[in-house]
C-alpha cells in the first residue's frame, strides 16, 4: 500500500465517524493540512491589548494535561500548551490538523513522522524540539506516577528522534483513535510540556505549567482566580489578540450568570441548563451550546454489596424513567441515551436505536422482575452522593430517588461540595452517584478508559474481560463497519451487566458578552481564546 493509501484510509475512517463533521475533506488534502501549500507562513509579533474575565464555575484539578480527567480543567490547559495536532471547527466541520507538527506523514499503516515547526520555544525559553516531544509522550506512556491516559499509547512501540525537529512513532498495529489522541486538548496524551518545568517542579508541574501556547502561566490563588497572560513569540502570526486572560473561579453559576449580566465578567465557560433561558433572553450576551458527543448516567457501585448483584443493578437500569428524566432534570433540552455512543458520531451511532431492542430503557415490570431475582428481598438503602456541579446539578439525583423506590430502594440523598464529591466517587466511598462523560470524537473514549476492567476512571469497579477484548480488537481496526461491530458488542455487554444506567446525551452550553469577538465555537467543550479580542 502506498502512502498516499495510509492517508486515505485514515480519512475516510474519521470522515465516516464524524458525519457532518467531516475530516480534512478528500484525501488530496491528506493528514499533513496546513495552513498554507507552502507550509506556514513566518512569525509576526502580535499587539496584544484587552484583559478577559470569564467565570470558570466547575471544579479544576490540575493544569497537568496528562493528569486532569476535568475538562474545565483542559479549557484552560488547551490556552497554555499545544499538541502535535489540534481540533478546528468552522461551524460545520471539524477536524484535526497540524499544531506543533508542521507536517503528518504516514510511511506505512503502522508508521508516523511528524516535522515540527521549527523555532518553537516553551515559556520558560527552553527549545520545543524532538526531544521534547519524546519526553512528553513517555511521561504519558510510562511515567510515575502513572498518567490516567496512558491507554491511549499503549500501542506505541517506538519513538525515533530523526532529527532534531522530527520524530517516527512506530505503533504494534494501525490505531484508529491516533489523531484524537494526539491532539493538544481533549486528547492530551499528545500535549507537549517542558521537559526542564516538569523536572524542576516535579508532581507541582500542574500548578506551575509551561506550554508553548498563546498565553503563559501566572498564578493560581486558590478560590479565587487563575491567571494568564500573552505569550508574545507564540508561533501563530498575529495571535493571541488579548494581553490578559483571568479565569475567576466561581461556586455558584447564578453569581456567574449575574456578574456577566452586570458587566463585571465577560463569559462563562459553563451555563447550567437552569440558566440557559435566562441566558438566551440577555440581549448582550451570546449563547453557544448542541448536543455534542457524551452520555450521563447514573453509577453504582460494583465492589460492595448492595451492587455487588447484578440482577439489582438490572433493576435500577429498567426503573429509571428516561424521559421524565429528560423533561425534569435537563428542561427538556437533553436527548434520551440508550448506550454511551452519541449523534455526532455518525459512523458509528445508530438513529434508530429507540427501535432496535440494543440498550437501556424504561419498563418498570422488566425493573421489578429483575429485582425479584436480586439476594436482598427487602428494602435496601442506599447512600447516593450529589453536588452541584455538572450542567443540571441535583436535579438528577432528586428525580431518580422516587423511581427507586418503586422497587424498594431508598436512596438516601447526600449533598457534599464538588470537591469532596470528586475524592468520595474516586475513592469508591458511594453507592450511588450521577456523572457525565463529555467531548467524547470516538467511540474509543467513550467506552474504554470509563469501563476497562482496573481503569482509572472506571469508578464503579466493573470488570469484563469480554468489554476489554472488545474494545482493544476495535482500536487496532481502521475500518468504520468492523469497529462498529465491536463497539456495539462491548456496548451491550456493558447495559447488560449494568454497572450505570444510561440517562440521554446533553447539549453543554457556554455564554460570552457580545463584548467578545472571534470566539471559535468548537463542540468539544473547549474554549480557545487565542483568536479572542474584546470590542
Amino acid at each position: 500500500m502506498t502512502e498516499i493509501d495510509h492517508k486515505k484510509v485514515l480519512a475516510d475512517r474519521l470522515s465516516a465517524r464524524l458525519g457532518r463533521r467531516v475530516f480534512l475533506q478528500g484525501a488530496g488534502a491528506g493528514i499533513l493540512a496546513a495552513a498554507t501549500a507552502g507550509g506556514f507562513p513566518s512569525l509576526a509579533r502580535a499587539q496584544q491589548s484587552g484583559h478577559i474575565k470569564i467565570a470558570s464555575v466547575k471544579v479544576i484539578d490540575t493544569l497537568d494535561p496528562h493528569f486532569t480527567g476535568f475538562l474545565s480543567a483542559i479549557q484552560i490547559i488547551n490556552n497554555i500548551h499545544n499538541g502535535l495536532l489540534k481540533i478546528t471547527y468552522d461551524g460545520s466541520v471539524v477536524r484535526f490538523e497540524p499544531d506543533l507538527a508542521e507536517t503528518w506523514d504516514l510511511e506505512d499503516d503502522k508508521t508516523h513522522v511528524f516535522k515540527l515547526r521549527e523555532g518553537v520555544k516553551f515559556h520558560d525559553g527552553t527549545p520545543c524540539d524532538a526531544e521534547a516531544v519524546k519526553f512528553s509522550l513517555l511521561r504519558v506512556k510510562e511515567g510515575e506516577p502513572k498518567s490516567p491516559h496512558a491507554w491511549k499509547l499503549a500501542l506505541l512501540d517506538e519513538i525515533e528522534i530523526v532529527d532534531p525537529l522530527t520524530v517516527r512513532l512506530k505503533f504494534s498495529q494501525p490505531y484508529a483513535f491516533l489523531p484524537v489522541a494526539l491532539t493538544g486538548s481533549t486528547g492530551r496524551a499528545g500535549t507537549i510540556v517542558s521537559p526542564a518545568a516538569v523536572q524542576k517542579y516535579g508532581v507541582d508541574y500542574g500548578r506551575n505549567p509551561v506550554g508553548t501556547g498563546p498565553f503563559k502561566f501566572v498564578s493560581w490563588r486558590e478560590n479565587d482566580a487563575i491567571e494568564l497572560e500573552a505569550n508574545p513569540d507564540y508561533f501563530e502570526p498575529g495571535l493571541p489578540k488579548l494581553q490578559r486572560a483571568t479565569f475567576v473561579l466561581m461556586k455558584e453559576a447564578s453569581t456567574a450568570l449575574a456578574a456577566l449580566m452586570a458587566g463585571q465578567i465577560d463569559g462563562m465557560t459553563d451555563c447550567p441548563m437552569q440558566l440557559v433561558n435566562q441566558a438566551a433572553a440577555f440581549p448582550n450576551a451570546t449563547l453557544y451550546g448542541e448536543i455534542e458527543g457524551n452520555y450521563t448516567f447514573v453509577g453504582m457501585n460494583c465492589r460492595k454489596a448492595p451492587f455487588d448483584d447484578i440482577n439489582l443493578r438490572r433493576a435500577v437500569a429498567w426503573a429509571l424513567d428516561r424521559e421524565t428524566l429528560v423533561k425534569q432534570a435537563y428542561f427538556g433540552r437533553a436527548q434520551q441515551a440508550y448506550s454511551p455512543i452519541s449523534p455526532p458520531m455518525s459512523g458509528f451511532f445508530d438513529p434508530n436505536i429507540a427501535t432496535s431492542g440494543r440498550g437501556q430503557w424504561f419498563d418498570l415490570d422488566k425493573a421489578k422482575a429483575f429485582r425479584a431475582k436480586a439476594a436482598n428481598q427487602g428494602e435496601i438503602e442506599v447512600t447516593y452522593i450529589m453536588a452541584e456541579r455538572g450542567p443540571v446539578g441535583t436535579r438528577i439525583a432528586q428525580t431518580v430517588a422516587p423511581m427507586l423506590q418503586k422497587i424498594g430502594i431508598k436512596a438516601n440523598l447526600e449533598l457534599i461540595e464538588p470537591a469532596a464529591w470528586i475524592k468520595r466517587r474516586n475513592a469508591g466511598d458511594f453507592d450511588m452517584y450521577d456523572f457525565e462523560w463529555v467531548a467524547d470524537l470516538d467511540p474509543d473514549e467513550t467506552l474504554y478508559p470509563e469501563f476497562k476492567s482496573d481503569g482509572a476512571w472506571n469508578f464503579c469497579g466493573w470488570k469484563n474481560t469480554g468489554f476489554d477484548d472488545y474494545c482493544a480488537q476495535a482500536q487496532v481496526i481502521l475500518g468504520v463497519e468492523e469497529r462498529r461491530k465491536l463497539y456495539y458488542a462491548a456496548e451491550d455487554l456493558l447495559m447488560d451487566e449494568a454497572p450505570i444506567a444510561i440517562m440521554a446525551h446533553m447539549p453543554i452550553y457556554k455564554v460570552f458578552s457580545k463584548k467578545v469577538q472571534g470566539f471559535n465555537y468548537i463542540p468539544a467543550d473547549l474554549v480557545n481564546l487565542h483568536t479572542v479580542s474584546l470590542s
